[in-house]
């Protein structure tokens, strides 16, 4: 019996004659070892992911805390292919396998190293079509670089394309850039949820103090992938010169505004003006402050509705924030009574109100003042304070206002209304008196 008795000696021959590699029975039995280790790879990673996911992603909670909503129901999943990708690296380098068991060792490796990166990749929010696009371009890298063809598709790659100048722009060229692209959104996304998680933790900084080392943190991180993909690609940095002369021209007209607004919010978090969580009036905007961005604040006001007023209007224009120096507000509430009431009991009255209000507080007491007197009333204004205007102040003058209606109620304290006096000085005689004529029947 031959090596390959296996298939019939006229198509063995013929295949032969033509160039093609024909399987003997050892490299037959050396690719069924192969095929095996891999199955084995995969119940490997199964098993890990299954038994170690779960840990890992407690630990990785831990470290990154809340920002990695993305990353911990996928946990499992990447250790799983990730670890079997890992074995398989492994199990195709140690041993010069030959054609046919490379070609399965590299199927499987490909497949596992594919799914390792769009369980990654989705897990940090990346697009979906991004994600298949560099699974697909890790599947077929791997399996072209195991059995010796990945040379040919990167020539092929380069073959495509044009020349502009001293330069050539191929389709290796955009493919390499789409998936260095790629990477690096992935490692930025992933860096900036590890990073803010830290400053968040971090026991020496207050709200705003981490906030603004956030941002600058970001800003750093895409800065050094910028650089990094630069010099990754191999584009050289006297290239820039003309585009970055187009980029200062572009601030200096098309993106002022943006590049103001930038720098204003940076400036916002570093002197501690606004911060988040302030009540502020801008113009006819009332609320606490949701969000410092790099573009606009978020307020939201008592109604809901969340306001983006640009970073650059609260540098320029005058902002009343309630929350500055301290939190406490003083709320005026106009009251006006008869002439005729207990003037002494209704002030009682008034600041009993007050201080049964739940919100109002204790210290600094309210307080009753009388503003004047009016044309039908005696004017008070009554003085409370909050800590929490955040909660809004209409509520605690109609709850202040309803207590106090009820106690006037019981004391029989009057609350004018305006009343006028008609004096008629004469009336038409009777027969004066035009009356329209009947309508026509």
């Amino acid at each position: 019996m031959t090596d390959i008795d296996f298939i019939p000696p006229v198509i063995a021959s013929w295949l032969t004659a033509r160039g093609v590699h024909v399987p003997q029975t050892p490299e037959l039995i050396v690719a069924g070892v192969a095929g095996a280790l891999a199955v084995l790879a995969l119940a490997i990673g199964w098993y890990a992911g299954t038994r170690g996911g779960p840990r890992i992603a407690g630990f990785w909670q831990r470290r990154v805390g809340d920002h990695v909503e993305g990353l911990a129901h996928r946990m499992n999943a990447l250790v799983r292919h990730g670890s079997a990708a890992l074995l398989l690296a492994i199990l195709a380098t140690i041993y010069p396998w030959p054609p046919l068991a490379a070609l399965l060792l590299s199927f499987a490796l490909g497949a596992a190293s594919a799914m390792t990166a769009v369980v990654f990749l989705r897990g940090l929010h990346t697009p979906r079509w991004a994600c298949w696009i560099s699974a697909a371009f890790v599947f077929v890298a791997i399996l072209s670089n195991g059995i010796g063809g990945f040379d040919v598709i990167t020539t092929t790659l380069d073959r495509i394309g044009l020349n502009l100048g001293e330069r050539r722009f191929s389709l290796l060229a955009l493919v390499t850039i789409l998936i260095t692209a790629v990477a690096l959104f992935a490692g930025v996304r992933l860096a900036n949820r590890v990073i803010a998680h830290s400053i968040r933790e971090a026991k020496g900084l207050d709200a705003t103090q981490k906030l603004l080392v956030q941002k600058l943190a970001g800003i750093a991180v895409i800065i050094v992938a910028f650089f990094f993909g630069i010099d990754l690609l191999g584009i050289d940095f006297t290239s820039f010169a003309v585009f970055s002369g187009a980029l200062g021209l572009a601030v200096g007209f098309g993106l002022q505004k943006t590049v103001g607004n930038l720098i204003a919010g940076i400036i916002l978090l570093m002197d501690r003006s606004i911060k988040p969580g302030d009540v502020i009036v801008v113009g006819d905007s009332f609320g606490w402050v949701n969000k410092i961005g790099v573009r606009a604040v978020s307020v939201i006001t008592r109604d809901g509705k969340e306001h983006l007023i640009p970073n650059e209007n609260l540098m320029t224009q005058e902002v009343e924030n309630w929350s500055y120096s301290d939190r406490n507000v003083r709320v005026r509430i106009p009251v006006g009574v008869s002439y005729n009431c207990d003037l002494r009991l209704a002030q009682e009255l008034m600041l009993r109100a007050a201080s049964e209000s739940p919100r109002v507080l204790d210290s600094p007491k309210p307080n009753v003042w009388l503003s004047g007197y009016g044309d039908s009333s005696v004017d008070h204004e009554i003085l409370a304070w909050i800590s929490d205007p955040e909660g809004g102040v209409g509520n605690v003058k109609s709850d202040v206002l309803n207590r106090l209606w009820w106690l006037f109620k019981e004391h029989d304290i009057e609350i004018p209304f305006p009343q006028r006096d008609v004096h008629v000085r004469s009336f038409p005689a009777p027969g004066l008196v035009q009356f329209p004529p009947d309508p026509p029947k």
